[in-house]
């Protein structure tokens, strides 16, 4: 009886293994993040859902076949497929499998592409007895912060390179969607303008490119939502309250652009009669963190302790995802540019936090403990009370942190001036991206 189990498993693997090695793997679009081939590490992408982590591995694959490599010799294993049950222990099997379709293959030449890897708890062995005795090459993704854990690199031993994945960045989005526009020609600055609106309410994620309808788009983000909660937290976590945990990630993705608190959300909650610890709200702002549906940045300090133990400002991970899911921010031009500038940052692979002593500002860019860069976002520029702050803030900010120069994003304005010795940069925010 388990004999034949194990055979009609097999045979299931067998189909899922030949069917992806004779899939034409589709042409994708080429991102600005390049994912080596030859590192001799374990590659690991992760990021948010529907970032475009498997399109990097077709990208990959493909590059591999343009080179020579057989398709016989590439392994591409979806553990999100719906016909797969397995545990750790039956991981073998994938191997197994592979060997009886391919007996002459020399393992150590061919490349495994596991997909949503973290579906199966106790993944890491696996990986690292591949790693250790059959092949170097391998590429593996997931949808879980919990694969750039100190365990998860502990378990492999330093043998990983991490790279995370976002959604499309707006020099991708604008390529990808008008590839013979210029930058620097005035006359496409009209086009440029109108394509960075649309990526400000509709985000980066690569599906919405294809979509033309508004309705269809909000509709597609918010199921992506729904998958998140249900699938990656209430599932993964065994989390009882689902109503509650909703409720908690709705108010974090609200509160885009703006402080975050938890204790805020707690005597909410509590004044609509929800019984709900603060303990349990916090573990749930660690498991929005872990599935990258919001990113959040401290106060800049001096002291790693006192930064970490700042006030934190949240961001979500797409501004479309935000605008589908939150009516008010959808709205709010403002906090739409603030979050896209810092997600722009955070694509870019930039350390950032916000900078306050006294007055504002809204990003400090930091390489290697040293503050380089003071960067302020303002969608309307032409208010004088706003453009007193903005320059206040970012003056000081300056100064603080021996700056000859700061910027100012906005929408649609250009403008440099000098000011107690700095000199401020006022620039629409799709042309600082751009540059």
């Amino acid at each position: 009886m388990g004999d034949t189990f194990l055979m009609t498993g097999k045979d299931t693997l067998k189909t899922i293994i030949i069917d992806s090695q004779e899939r034409v793997i589709p042409e994708v679009w080429k991102r600005n993040q390049q994912i080596p081939l030859d590192s001799r590490k374990i590659v690991t992408l992760t990021g948010v859902r529907r970032s475009g982590k498997t399109y990097h591995l077709f990208d990959l694959m493909n590059r591999l076949k343009v080179s020579g490599v057989q398709n016989a010799r590439i392994l591409y294993f979806n553990f999100e497929d719906e016909r797969l049950h397995l545990s750790v222990d039956e991981l073998d099997s994938i191997l197994q499998s592979f060997r009886e379709l391919h007996p002459k293959l020399e393992m150590s030449d061919c490349y495994f592409f596991f997909d949503e890897i973290q579906e199966v708890e106790g993944w890491e062995k696996f990986i690292s007895r591949i790693y250790s005795s059959i092949s170097q090459h391998i590429f593996i993704t997931g949808s879980s912060s919990k694969l750039l854990s100190k365990e998860i690199a502990t378990a492999l031993r330093g043998r990983t390179i991490t790279f995370e994945v976002y959604p499309l960045s707006f020099s991708e989005f604008s390529r990808i969607l008008n590839p013979k526009l210029n930058p620097h020609s005035s006359k496409d600055k009209a086009v440029y303008l109108d394509l960075f609106n649309q990526f400000m309410h509709h985000g980066g994620f690569p599906e919405m490119l294809s979509q033309g309808k508004d309705e269809l788009k909000d509709k597609i983000l918010q199921e992506y939502f729904n998958v998140m909660v249900f699938r990656d937290l209430i599932e993964r976590f065994k989390i009882v309250g689902s109503s509650t945990l909703k409720y908690f990630c709705k108010r974090v993705i609200g509160a885009s652009a703006g402080e975050f608190s938890v204790n805020k959300i707690y005597n909410e909650l509590k004044s609509q009669g929800y019984q709900v610890s603060k303990d349990t709200l916090y573990a749930y702002q660690g498991y929005v963190e872990d599935i990258y549906l919001n990113r959040f940045i401290n106060k800049y300090s001096h002291s790693v302790v006192k930064s970490e133990r700042s006030k934190k400002k949240t961001y979500v991970i797409d501004t479309g995802l935000g605008a589908s899911l939150d009516y008010k921010l959808s709205q709010d031009t403002g906090r739409l540019l603030e979050t896209t500038v810092a997600l722009e940052l955070l694509k870019q692979g930039k350390q950032i936090a916000y900078q306050q002593n006294g007055s504002e500002c809204d990003f400090v860019v930091i390489e290697k403990g040293t503050v380089t860069a003071s960067i302020q976002v303002a969608a309307e520029f032409s208010e004088p009370k706003t453009r007193d702050r903005e320059i206040k803030g970012l003056i000081e900010s300056c100064i603080k942190f021996k700056l000859t120069e700061g910027f100012i994003l906005a929408l649609d304005h250009t403008e440099k001036f000098g000011q107690d010795g700095i000199t401020i940069n006022v620039i629409p925010a799709w042309q600082y991206f751009l540059r």
